[in-house]
């Protein structure tokens, strides 16, 4: 099954795991961003504000691990079950841009 699930998130960064590694030595770090934007629904606008949990792998866990708390940036990715639960969701970030100027 090849279904679409693709999301592009831009928030803030709010909290930051330390760098672990899978038994393969794949490197690994967990996060948490908030986001806030306005969002047309129904033909009104609606605030939005949330906050994510996320996980980065090889590169992108790299980039994110010398990152800043508070730091805005852009992550593009995949959702997917955490762990066996079924209610709760994790971002899979595949790729992470950082605003300039942070």
């Amino acid at each position: 099954m090849d279904e679409e699930n693709r999301v592009v998130l831009r928030g803030r960064l709010i909290e930051l795991d330390i760098l672990r590694h899978t038994p393969g030595g794949v490197p690994i770090l967990k996060f948490r961003v908030e986001h806030e934007s306005s969002q047309t629904e129904g033909g009104e606008i609606r605030k939005v504000s949330c906050e994510a949990a996320g996980v980065a792998f090889d590169r992108e866990a790299k980039l994110l691990a010398s990152a800043r708390l508070g730091s805005m940036l852009t992550i593009k990715g995949f959702i997917d079950r955490k762990g066996r639960s079924r209610h709760q969701l994790v971002l899979h970030a595949k790729h992470i841009e950082f605003e300039t100027g942070n």
